[in-house]
């Protein structure tokens, strides 16, 4: 399997990357979807000292083209992998945590929870899910 970075820009959208793997099933086109992602910025509203580095993850991940979790954990050494699918990542030096459900199949992000380790620390973590 080949893979290469192909950029396209779009009229009024910023340049997204995206990530091209050809196999014998022909070319696809990779690019991790974000969803529920107005609660990451109303977190950083709220936490301003958090808004750089939860962006950055923003970025990195819609580029990522994940498949499995191992390719997660070779990106993000400090994620915790956890049962249901679902990926704790330590945001600003491990003052907050972000949970996230991964469909690797469908290329899709889910953000479950953000928030500070003091409220990390009073749920839990597989089961919990964003209220709308």
């Amino acid at each position: 399997m080949q893979s290469g970075v192909n950029s396209i820009h779009f009229r009024s959208w910023r340049m997204k990357f995206w990530k091209v793997d050809k196999s014998q099933f022909g070319t696809m086109l990779s690019l991790m979807h974000i969803v529920a992602i107005k609660f990451l910025r109303a977190f950083w509203e709220k936490y301003p000292d958090a808004e750089q580095q939860l962006k950055s993850w923003v970025d990195e991940v819609r580029n990522a083209g994940w498949t499995q979790p191992s390719e997660v954990k070779e990106q993000y050494r400090h994620a915790s992998i956890l049962k249901n699918r679902r990926v704790v990542f330590n945001i600003k030096g491990n003052n907050y945590r972000l949970v996230v459900s991964v469909a690797y199949r469908y290329q899709a992000v889910y953000v479950k929870f953000i928030g500070t380790h003091r409220e990390y620390d009073a749920i839990d973590a597989e089961t919990i899910e964003m209220e709308f």
